[in-house]
Parts: C-alpha cells; sequence; structure tokens
C-alpha cells in the first residue's frame, strides 16, 4: 500500500463492500454520493492497486489546484482530472473527462456537482448522462460512502478518526436514448439503494 492509501485506511477505513459487482479492469465510471473532501481519496484507495493505476477521480479545480499538498496529492498520487467550476472554459466543461475516456480511462464522479453533509445524495446534474451518451460502452457503477460525513464535517481541516464503508453496486443499465431525467433519477436511486442496503 502506498502512504496514502496506508494513511485513509488508518484514519476512515474505506472498507470496499463488492455489492453487486467485482473488481474489474472493464472501463468505468464510478458514480457516488458526495458528502465530503475526502470522497475522492476514499474510493479511490478502497480500488485494488491495479485498477487505481487506470482509475482516475475528477476533482474541483479551485480546491485541488491550491496548497503544495493538495496539488501534489492530486496531480502525483491520485492524477485527477480537474474541472473548473468556475466556467472558465465554457466551451464544453466535460472535456477533460472525455479525453480522459477516449485515453481508456476509468473516472470516479459525483454527479450532485458539490458536496452535502447529508447520508442521501441530492438530485443529479446531467453530466453523467452526458458521458453516458457519448460513452456508452463505459460501465456505470453506483457507489455509496457511508458515514464519511462525520469525519470530515465541512470546515475541519484535519479527519476525525472513524469508520466509513464503500459499497460498490450493480452497474447500472443504460442506453444512450434515454430521457435525461429518466436516467439521473435512475442513477440518484441507485446509490440511495445502496444506502439503504445495510
Amino acid at each position: 500500500m502506498t502512504p496514502i492509501v496506508w494513511l485513509t485506511r488508518l484514519l476512515v477505513g474505506a472498507y470496499p463492500q463488492w455489492m453487486g459487482c467485482t473488481p474489474s479492469h472493464k472501463q468505468r465510471i464510478y458514480f457516488a454520493n458526495h458528502t465530503s473532501h475526502l470522497d475522492t481519496v476514499v474510493i479511490w484507495t478502497a480500488l485494488p492497486g491495479l485498477l487505481r493505476r487506470v482509475t482516475r477521480p475528477v476533482a474541483a479545480k479551485d480546491y485541488w489546484d491550491h496548497g503544495l499538498f493538495r496539488k501534489r496529492l492530486a496531480m502525483k498520487e491520485l492524477n485527477v482530472v480537474l474541472i473548473d467550476r468556475k466556467g472558465a472554459d465554457r466551451s464544453d466543461p466535460l472535456k477533460p473527462l472525455k479525453e480522459a475516456l477516449a485515453a481508456g480511462d476509468s473516472l470516479i464522479i459525483f454527479p450532485e456537482g458539490t458536496r452535502r453533509p447529508q447520508p442521501l445524495p441530492s438530485e443529479f446534474k446531467s453530466g453523467l448522462w452526458r458521458l453516458m451518451r457519448d460513452f456508452p460502452d463505459v460501465e456505470l457503477i453506483p457507489v455509496y460512502i457511508e458515514n464519511l460525513y462525520r469525519a470530515m464535517p465541512k470546515g475541519v481541516l484535519i479527519p476525525v478518526p472513524t469508520i466509513c464503508s464503500i459499497r460498490f453496486g450493480a452497474p447500472l443499465e443504460h442506453s444512450p436514448d434515454e430521457p435525461k431525467e429518466e436516467f439521473l433519477t435512475k442513477a440518484r436511486q441507485a446509490v440511495i439503494d445502496l444506502a439503504q442496503s445495510s
């Protein structure tokens, strides 16, 4: 285990539960609820080592591109795909994600768009739907992060030691022809179902 994996396991556990799928080298988009700045790290560390090498978390540039430690962690350890939430590139904000998928990488994304300290996810934004339409052969794996919002609530810099688990669900059935709202509701419900499966 790398130091970041070891430290994450020590502080918050981040133990994976493969409930509807198994680790696979198939190209995937893992989509999850978003409750803290640690979400990116805990899903990535929950993956087996060989999968971590080809799985890139999607992260906000305005947070992860600042500060020496954060920037090094994001770029050198996690190999994140940075997105500009402030809209500097209005042509296509999903362009970096599409480039990563086109290169064969898997992604970790948070369709809510912003973190919320609550157990269940809020409404999903349209990014996941747009990626699904452009890359219909990529597997979509719902993920539920349990208890992490207690470990690092908003404003806290150092995580409170606790135990969280990461539940990986069954691949979401999908079609490029699905209406946006129908698809997003179904995707969000898949994460909620994992939350209620304890």
